[in-house]
């Protein structure tokens, strides 16, 4: 284990890589016109490596503005499966005026740095690169090939990031095994102030899909039995109201069963989504992966108010569970009926098993740090850049490592106003990291 003064310093440096790189505006709209920031985020993550040694691959996917930067720290046995550990360097929008502080200042108050992507996931991108100076600067070398990754585009799918790489340069992870990444490792504090630590060992699959209804173009004032915005409207209102069936996957019986041997709460099928209540503001994340979702999230049409016009599209946000995509089509082409034209990105769900040597290192590193904590596996109802980079064989974990204050609704920051990580969650964070790392 690094010596305690070391290993602080490189989690003060944690922290402050973080605010810094929130001060930079990464917004990804998802439209190629309207980006900012990515290359200026990989510029500065190029830099950081650079001066301690690195030697970087700096791979522009799509235009001047969209970047990622690789680097590999070879291992004492160059034989053994490299580990990746990949982040993304883009944010979803923010409106300064819904914030108590600007989301891209970086701020660092109240025991929290806030920022646009304080969770989502710069947190993650300051540990690890604040490790990975750390290692350089004092020669240490871990059990294997370490390949840190940082990437551009995730936040609309990976199209100019994970996905580009994958398809364009796999030699970038030759020999890469296993690799971690967001929305993992952090900390639920349940019954007792016991606390367990929600390892990602599954995601949804996502299909971000555009509804389009045609009908007959006319006057506004006129009678019209064939109105493209009445027919959309009627169908998304029938897609938005339908529950769709709940099913129990592998890895969330295995959550739930945890949470019970932890507290004693049971989770009675007949009553499952009652239960999952119980805990709290992480329910709404849970309560999310015990079944398909398809929220409308856009409407579109017309362009007067006394035009009726003869298109209009609404855009949905699909999230299936593992296994469920033909049953899901079914459903889909019921609800929806022969007349509405669908399109869509699709991108796979993730699911691996809790058990192995990986497992096993970064449950030690957790109980290291926090003695008498659990760690639990469970399903993210989002999505990450898993979905590229299990095509390469890879197995995926989410395990970015926070502990977190007991009354802190973390589920809610995501995407959300105020978005803000704990300093100590942040310092905490590294010290796990640094253990996992050095062990497996």
């Amino acid at each position: 284990m690094t010596e305690p003064n070391l290993i602080d310093a490189a989690a003060d440096e944690a922290v402050t890589l973080t605010s810094e790189l929130l001060r930079i505006d990464t917004t990804n709209t998802g439209d190629p016109a309207t980006l900012v920031g990515e290359r200026a985020a990989a510029e500065f993550v190029a830099e950081k490596l650079t001066e301690v040694g690195y030697e970087i691959t700096y791979v522009e996917s799509g235009g001047k503005d969209r970047h990622n930067v690789i680097a590999r720290l070879a291992g004492a046995d160059p034989g053994r499966g490299a580990l990746l550990v990949h982040g993304h360097l883009d944010v979803v929008p923010a409106d300064p005026s819904e914030w108590s502080v600007h989301p891209f200042s970086g701020a660092i108050q109240d025991g929290y740095v806030w920022g646009r992507g304080a969770v989502d996931m710069k947190d993650m991108v300051g540990m690890t690169l604040a490790l990975a100076r750390h290692y350089k600067k004092h020669d240490i070398v871990p059990p294997r090939d370490i390949i840190f990754a940082f990437l551009a585009d995730e936040e609309a799918g990976g199209k100019y990031g994970a996905q580009w790489l994958v398809d364009n340069r796999p030699d970038l992870f030759e020999g890469a095994t296993e690799a971690i990444s967001e929305v993992g490792g952090f900390s639920i504090t349940l019954r007792d102030n016991v606390r367990a630590y929600l390892i990602e060992t599954a995601e949804k699959g996502i299909r971000w899909m555009k509804l389009r209804v045609r009908g007959t173009a006319g006057h506004g004032s006129m009678i019209h039995r064939d109105n493209a915005v009445t027919k959309l409207s009627e169908a998304v209102a029938r897609l938005g109201n339908h529950r769709f069936p709940l099913v129990l996957t592998d890895s969330v019986r295995e959550f739930l069963a945890g949470v019970t041997e932890i507290t004693g709460w049971d989770f009675p099928e007949d009553d499952l989504e009652g239960s999952v209540a119980k805990l709290g503001n992480i329910s709404r994340m849970i309560g999310a992966t015990l079944r398909d979702t398809a929220n409308p999230t856009m409407l579109t049409a017309g362009y007067k108010s006394n035009v009726i016009p003869s298109t209009a599209e609404a855009a949905v946000d699909c999230r299936i569970l593992p296994g469920r995509l033909e049953a899901f089509d079914r459903e889909l082409d019921e609800l929806l009926g022969p007349d509405i034209e669908k399109e869509w990105m699709e991108l796979p769900p993730v699911e691996t098993t809790f058990d192995g040597a990986l497992v096993d290192a970064m449950t030690a590193a957790v109980l290291a740090e926090d003695p008498g904590a659990r760690t639990l596996p469970y399903m993210l109802s989002g999505g990450t850049d898993a979905k590229s980079f299990q095509r390469l064989g890879i197995r995926n974990f989410g395990f970015a490592p926070l502990r977190l204050p007991a009354d802190l609704d973390f589920s809610a920051l995501f995407h959300g106003v105020d978005e803000r990580v704990p300093v100590d969650a942040l310092r905490f964070g590294t010290r796990v990291l640094d253990r996992f790392f050095r062990a497996s």
